[in-house]
């Protein structure tokens, strides 16, 4: 099993290869983890030159990217087949909470209380390559981007053998048959598709004594609260489930294999799963 590992799109990625040492092998590590840095470039909210940074800058761009416009467009639609549960537009309600710079920037402590809660919901236009947005709405594509970035370089890895990409918990397998720990003593094999994980245990910090993280209820513009810790998903791509996790940790019904896992330690098996 050949391994490769790099930062990207704010946390790790680890790269799995069923295959023989060799030049094949080695190319397609590259071309993997260079898809990786060319989506970050275009979808980083912290890249002042990425075009979802101009987009939310200009409140418009035109020429787009085909991966810009892919993103938003499955990130508006999910919006609407999640009934607003997932929402790309809780830019500011991030910012607002603290998370206005990369995680590993962020104290993890501070005396100063986050801002007030910002509106989510905005209108979003796409059109060709044009896409436009409503005067104080801004885009936050880091979750879904980041899945559809794992699916990608998954499509070119795989042209070397079996694979497993993991971006930071989004795991998406072409080939092969991979065990995957989702909770304390649970074990999920992934034979194809992808398993994504939202939750309020690893990304959190705190203001004015207040936790704080970034899942936000698109409802409240702030951090979700409610009884569970982190959702894990199971669906036929990482952007997808991501979409689904997140929903699913706001309170959306998910008819997919999951595994919750509550404040008070439970762990509850759903969508098929025993």
């Amino acid at each position: 099993m050949l391994r490769h590992s790099f930062k990207a799109m704010g946390t790790d990625i680890e790269l799995l290869l069923d295959a023989e040492p060799g030049e094949r092998a080695e190319r397609a590590f590259a071309s993997a983890a260079a898809e990786f840095e060319r989506l970050e470039q275009i979808m980083s909210r912290f890249r002042p030159d990425s075009e979802l940074s101009r987009l939310n800058r200009d409140g418009r761009i035109t020429g787009a990217s085909h991966d810009l416009v892919r993103v938003v467009e499955l990130a508006l639609a999910a919006r609407e087949t999640t009934g607003g549960r997932f929402d790309p537009t809780v830019h500011d309600a991030v910012v607002a909470a603290g998370y206005d710079r990369t995680f590993e920037e962020i104290p993890s402590d501070s005396v100063s209380p986050s801002a007030a809660a910002a509106r989510c919901g905005g209108a979003v236009r796409v059109e060709g390559l044009t896409v436009e947005l409503e005067p104080g709405t801004r885009l936050d594509l880091g979750g879904i981007g980041k899945g559809y970035a794992a699916d990608r370089a998954a499509e070119l890895l795989a042209l070397a053998g079996p694979c497993l990409v993991n971006a930071g918990g989004d795991l998406t397998v072409r080939g092969g048959s991979w065990p995957v720990g989702v909770a304390d003593g649970l074990t999920l094999e992934l034979t194809r598709g992808a398993i994504a994980t939202s939750g309020r245990d690893r990304r959190r910090w705190t203001r004015a004594g207040e936790e704080m993280h970034h899942l936000i209820d698109p409802t409240t513009g702030r951090p979700a609260g409610g009884d569970l810790l982190r959702v894990t998903v199971v669906a036929d791509s990482a952007a997808e489930a991501e979409v689904a996790a997140k929903a699913a940790f706001l309170g959306a019904e998910v008819d997919m294999p999951r595994v919750l896992v509550t404040a008070d330690g439970r762990t509850i098996l759903a969508g098929g799963l025993a």
